[in-house]
């Protein structure tokens, strides 16, 4: 069947309120599409006002005139500062028919309270008020979300995304604190595990970490290449060696003296751990970079080794006061069954490997991590302009 792409763009407010995960469970959740794409964008005023102009170009209808006014006057820069939106992309059949689905109508009368269900983003998330002096006239407007009523407008409105974004930071830094050396950044890993299939789980997980305060500056869907895996996890092989190799070693030699009945020498203990032991923790390696890339280590081509692998996360950049620390917190220690309950391992995790996320654990490791997976980097606009060339 055909695949097409289409969009929803999270406003500026609905991202200052920290709804971001709520909304991305409704999306994951609720539909067949796959999420291929995501970046989060400042817009300028001739951005705007050019989107504002192709939403106005499409249906004529009251709806669609009360969603441009509102791009014209909220996602546009304001007071010199521009404001942080989420555009999120999907690949799949009748994607617009089925994002809109899920977003939900803005109804342009006014309605009862009880009428409102919280079926959809809309009905949850959006506000529509009417002027009481005249009923007519709306008073306020939040759509939540923005999304594309058909393909061709979907079209239309990608285009001018992917020419605007080529151009753009991928990490959105708008704000000027008063004691900037008390900001930090830390890089969030939401793991292969959670998009085996579509669920509510990631934006689960960012809605729990939403309750630090911390603002989210940079997201992009990845899939680790085995070279940037190997690069990413490196530290981590020592550590098993140093760990789980007289672990290894020891259950051998319980096995070994129970089957054959007889106690082994201290030499041949040592063995078991510099050998069998050290193997079995490079295999532990092996079985994480594969997690994380879907390819085992091995002799491969140089361009298979810098390939994207065939497993897909999601990287987050968050930025404020402590911001390390507040997120692992949220996220607890790296062993599910030792996490403190409500946090997102102990939430959501397997055990030690498939433990859900990953956070950074210092200042230099958010330095170290950000460069490994090019955080200043996003595929989006090329993967709007290879769908819309391929049309």
């Amino acid at each position: 069947m055909k695949q097409d792409i289409s969009y929803v763009l999270v406003t500026p407010y609905t991202i200052a309120k920290s709804r971001t995960g709520g909304v991305l469970s409704r999306l994951l959740s609720r539909t067949d599409l796959e999420l291929v794409g995501a970046q989060m964008f400042a817009p300028n005023d001739d951005f705007v006002k050019q989107y504002a102009e192709q939403i106005r170009s499409g249906i004529s209808a009251e709806e669609i005139l009360l969603i441009a006014d509102y791009v014209e006057k909220n996602l546009a820069p304001s007071e010199g500062r521009r404001h942080r939106s989420l555009l999120l992309l999907f690949r799949g059949e009748n994607p617009c028919e089925k994002l809109l689905a899920i977003c939900g109508h803005i109804h342009t009368k006014p309605q009862l309270v009880e009428a409102i269900t919280g079926e959809t983003i809309r009905d949850t998330y959006a506000d529509l008020i009417f002027s009481r002096e005249k009923p007519d006239e709306v008073s306020y407007f939040e759509p939540a979300v923005l999304t594309a009523r058909n393909q061709k407008d979907a079209n239309m409105h990608l285009g001018l995304f992917a020419a605007f974004l080529k151009g753009q930071e991928n990490i959105i830094e708008n704000i000027r604190y008063s004691d900037p050396s008390r900001i930090e950044k830390t890089l969030v890993i939401i793991k292969p595990d959670n998009w085996k299939h579509n669920s509510s789980r990631p934006g689960t997980i960012i809605d729990m970490f939403s309750r630090t305060g911390l603002r989210i500056i940079g997201i992009k869907v990845h899939r680790f290449s085995l070279a940037e895996a190997l690069d990413f996890y490196g530290p981590v092989e020592g550590v098993l060696k140093k760990n789980l190799a007289p672990k290894f070693g020891t259950r051998a030699r319980e096995i070994l003296e129970r089957e054959f009945a007889f106690v082994l020498s201290e030499d041949s203990a040592r063995l078991l751990t510099e050998d069998f032991g050290v193997e079995c923790a490079k295999d532990q390696f092996s079985q994480i970079i594969e997690f994380m890339s879907g390819r085992r280590p091995g002799n491969y081509p140089a361009e298979e080794f810098k390939k994207p692998g065939t497993v897909k996360c999601m990287i987050l950049v968050y930025e404020g006061e402590n911001a390390i620390k507040k997120i692992r917190d949220v996220l607890g220690p790296t062993d599910p069954l030792k996490a403190p309950e409500g946090t997102v391992r102990r939430e959501f995790g397997s055990n030690v490997m498939v433990n859900t996320a990953h956070a950074s654990d210092a200042p230099e490791s958010f330095e170290r991590e950000q460069a490994i997976v090019r955080i200043e980097e996003n595929t989006l606009a090329s993967i709007i302009e290879e769908y819309l060339t391929g049309k």
